[in-house]
């Protein structure tokens, strides 16, 4: 068989090429039936030997090929020739940006294999695919509420959130289910406490002290770029939330119990007694139209939330 992983997003491509692959082949296999090489420093007869050569310990060998975009190019008429006669014990997979569907190669695809076109999942799939992901790589499940925030703290980049489920599996140790505690306590811990002393200081009018804060958030965490807006929109929404409970008289202690609010529970109702619902509201519209712009390159993260600080300060 020859598969095709295609699209724009190379970390998005290589994450769910490196999926398939725990599907395709047993860990203990991978040391003598599994290839992996970037075209670029690889040639045509160094793979197609790969792909000939006579598995050993296992039923197939499998040979990846990275950003193969002008291997292929540069190669077509050996491949051509290939895709004709594929060896019986080989897999081929090539990962590339473009697959063009009206080469002869692209036509001859269908008959010895499958093209897979990469795209970011929606939204609503998340979740599923994370769970899915912690349960294939590493033998856990991640529960619902564990999923969801990590989406909100993380954003969501898959390989990124993958990456994290691979901490996060280290971190519960012989634990079997990753729960929302683990990500809080090992993800979200810095992200979350930093966001809220951000926002302790925003309801407070204290606004010079809130973009200090803020930019010690992005002098201490590399990731910050890429994780402050779902840490502000995960707080501004339990904020939010709890505001909508509290007005239809639900006690704190439920409120806190509802939302998951573990830690600071004080200080958390105290940022909720300063703030209205109308500017909660007008607050979390402004982090979808910063996150947009951020993902569209129009805007970068530090400067977006700054300016979100200043408009507040503002009324």
């Amino acid at each position: 068989m020859i598969y095709v992983f295609a699209g724009k997003n190379d970390s998005l491509v290589n994450a769910q090429c490196q999926e398939f692959l725990q599907q395709l082949i047993e860990p203990s296999q991978r040391a003598t039936g599994l290839f992996v090489a970037d075209a670029g420093e690889v040639s045509v007869a160094d793979v197609l030997d790969e792909l000939r050569t006579v598995p050993f310990l296992t039923p197939k060998r499998v040979v990846v090929v990275k950003n193969a975009d002008e291997f292929v190019s540069q190669n077509r008429p050996l491949l051509e020739k290939y895709f004709d006669n594929p060896c019986r014990t080989g897999q081929l997979i090539l990962t590339v940006r473009t697959w063009d569907a009206r080469t002869k190669l692209a036509k001859k695809l269908p008959e010895v294999g499958k093209l897979i076109e990469v795209k970011q999942p929606p939204s609503w799939q998340l979740p599923g695919r994370l769970s899915k992901y912690a349960g294939d790589a590493h033998d856990k499940r991640l529960d619902k509420d564990a999923a969801e925030l990590l989406i909100e703290l993380t954003g969501d980049d898959l390989p990124r959130l993958y990456s994290e489920i691979d901490k996060l599996a280290v971190f519960a140790d012989a634990e079997k289910v990753i729960t929302a505690k683990h990500v809080e306590s090992l993800i979200g811990y810095n992200r979350i406490y930093g966001a809220f002393e951000v926002i302790d200081a925003m309801v407070a009018g204290k606004t010079a002290e809130a973009i200090a804060r803020l930019r010690n958030m992005f002098a201490e965490d590399k990731n910050a770029e890429y994780t402050v807006v779902g840490a502000f929109a995960f707080h501004f929404r339990r904020m939010y939330h709890a505001t909508v409970l509290l007005e239809k008289g639900t006690s704190t202690s439920e409120v806190a119990k509802r939302l998951r609010i573990w830690a600071n529970i004080e200080g958390f109702f105290e940022q909720v007694r300063k703030i209205t619902l109308p500017q909660l509201s007008r607050i979390l519209s402004q982090l979808g139209t910063i996150d947009y712009a951020i993902k569209t390159g129009q805007t970068k993260a530090q400067v977006a939330i700054e300016q979100l600080v200043l408009d507040m300060a503002l009324g």
